[in-house]
């Protein structure tokens, strides 16, 4: 868009609109900079201006998530404000009670990120002033904790400002229902349909900024003992007779997990922890990672390295918010480090909550997620269930007794948390650890058994990041218009149109997606990212491994999967990129 256009009398009418309404000083006074540039002919002021009101933040897989900054298309104070108002009179409409001790009860909570507290607080004076009852997290904390929160206390919804593992620059604005707000299968997980849709009405409907209401004061801060309470209740998952002498490496990714994942491997008597200390301490600007994510690559590499001196068994990161678990140990096919998938780390806590803990009930995954679980679960006389993508849909699957996405999220305690929470999983993590070193083994060696008895499962992802979202849509209507008759050699015997399945024949709700299926057991889902300008492929791959293979088999097999992957990979890129 030239500056011209950006500049168009409507639009400069509009930001000049936003100024005045905006309650924050900081971005009232960057706008006003942008659009005086942009009047100066600045093409980046025009353009920056035209990105930042060229929509309004929507509630998707994870409430609001974006760049912080002036405008509707950010998140700033002026927006969090008109959520917080929205899902009050959202909550007051549904239950009523304003002002009095039926009066919908919210916990919020914010992550250390730049901004975070500020809008928890501000968070709280307009929900409060609304005719709320609020509870506010005394300074930042993980977000599995209001999600516990939200359940122990009954509470109607909970919020948490957060933007977990994204950029620096980016926040976010997380919300669960519970209580008299939720149905019971929902009762502290992430707001889904109609809910999200109602909530954005509430919130398109709030009039001007300066016109909400503020309490200066009227809500509670957390009790001391709520947090106490979640520890004891993650720490109690660790079986009390399994070993507890294992050496872990730990880093909370400059994020707000630290101090409480320390305490609890402690409680649990995992004494041996070795904190990642440029990591331990919160930091809003991430100083020592590129993206603060365990997932990207160079992320770990500090613990890798600590892994390395003080030759440690297991290495356990944590993102910034806490609620994603991720693990590496030292391959013994490779003779190195690497982390496992987060499918490789599901089935693990799968199968350790069937044969150890003896946990019954469904055990779930998303539909992009690997098919290794279900095909374990089954085998071992539980119910598997797959979901659609994110958390919202996982943790609301009947009987859930455990569920995961391969993007490093786990519920491995869904009467304690029915989200994913990366700080009881790492306890669970530290307890398989611990009991393959008592075996003198590893966690590869164990998934390593179970491809013997299940087959060798190996997945991995392609992502096309893109700039303009057009070609998200234009790639995925390529895909249905031709999609490929040979995958890697082996002729394509399904194609499935996600967003035309039904309950029916895919056990799934209609969502945008494509399923390939090979004759050599292959699969490709290929969706739109929900939080990211990125189409991905979530690609699987099954070598079939007898029962008395060798370790050496085991490694040839594994090459080969790896092999079978990338050549999967390099073709759905030629397709999809035309």
């Amino acid at each position: 868009m030239s500056a011209a256009a950006a500049l168009s009398p409507a639009l400069a009418e509009q930001v000049e609109a936003w100024i005045a309404d905006d309650p924050d000083v900081a971005t009232r006074a960057a706008l006003a900079s942008l659009l005086e540039q942009a009047r100066a002919g600045s093409g980046a002021a025009a353009a920056e201006i035209a990105d930042a009101f060229s929509g309004t933040l929507q509630f998707g897989t994870a409430g609001l998530r974006g760049a912080m900054g002036p405008g509707p298309n950010r998140m700033n104070l002026s927006v969090v404000s008109r959520a917080a108002r929205g899902l009050a009179d959202f909550l007051l409409a549904e239950l009523g009670g304003a002002g009095t001790d039926q009066a919908p009860l919210v916990v919020i909570g914010n992550d250390a990120r730049h901004n975070s507290r500020a809008f928890a607080e501000a968070s709280a004076a307009i929900m409060t002033a609304a005719g709320c009852r609020v509870v506010l997290s005394d300074g930042h904390c993980p977000t599995p904790l209001i999600a516990y929160a939200v359940r122990r206390l009954g509470a109607d919804a909970g919020v948490v400002v957060t933007a977990s593992h994204n950029p620096p620059a980016d926040n976010g604005y997380k919300v669960y229902l519970g209580g008299r707000a939720a149905t019971p299968e929902g009762n502290g997980v992430q707001i889904v349909p109609p809910s999200d849709a109602q909530i954005a009405q509430r919130i398109a409907a709030v009039g001007p900024v300066r016109e909400i209401p503020l309490a200066e004061s009227g809500w509670d801060l957390m009790d001391p003992a709520l947090p106490e309470t979640y520890l004891r209740a993650i720490c109690s998952l660790v079986h009390p007779d399994s070993p507890r002498e294992v050496r872990i490496v730990h880093t909370a990714m400059h994020g707000v997990g630290g101090q409480a994942a320390q305490a609890a491997f402690q409680r649990a008597g995992f004494t041996e922890v070795h904190p990642v200390a440029k990591q331990a301490d919160p930091d809003p600007d991430f100083p020592t990672v590129a993206f603060p994510n365990p997932e990207e690559k160079g992320a770990i590499d500090l613990a890798l390295e600590l892994a390395r001196t003080v030759e440690a068994d297991v290495v356990i990161a944590n993102d910034p918010d806490a609620d994603r678990c991720a693990a590496a140990v030292l391959d013994p096919h490779l003779g190195q480090w690497r982390m496992l998938t987060g499918d490789e780390l599901g089935v693990l806590l799968g199968t350790q909550l069937i044969r150890v803990h003896g946990r019954e009930g469904a055990f779930a995954n998303s539909v992009v997620s690997s098919r290794w679980l279900s095909r374990i679960a089954t085998a071992e006389g539980r119910e598997a269930a797959t979901t659609l993508t994110g958390f919202k849909w996982i943790a609301r699957a009947p009987r859930i007794a455990f569920g995961y996405e391969e993007a490093i999220g786990y519920c491995v305690a869904p009467d304690v948390v029915k989200d994913k929470d990366g700080l009881s999983a790492g306890l669970l993590v530290a307890e398989m650890a611990a009991q393959a070193r008592a075996d003198d083994r590893t966690l590869v060696d164990v998934l390593d058994d179970l491809a013997r008895e299940h087959g060798l499962f190996a997945t991995s992802q392609l992502s096309l990041r893109v700039e303009d979202l057009a070609l998200i849509p234009a790639m995925m209507q390529r895909l249905r218009d031709a999609p490929p008759a040979v995958l890697a050699a082996s002729p394509v015997t399904a194609v499935q149109d996600l967003a035309e399945g039904s309950l029916a024949t895919t056990g799934l709700p209609p969502t945008d997606g494509m399923l390939l299926a090979t004759t050599d057991d292959a699969r490709v889902i290929v969706r739109p990212s929900g939080t990211e300008p990125k189409l991905k492929c979530y690609i699987e791959v099954v070598e079939h491994v007898a029962p008395e293979a060798s370790f050496e088999d085991l490694g040839a097999a594994r090459e080969r999967a790896a092999a079978h992957l990338a050549q999967i990979t390099e073709e759905m890129r030629a397709l999809l990129l035309g």
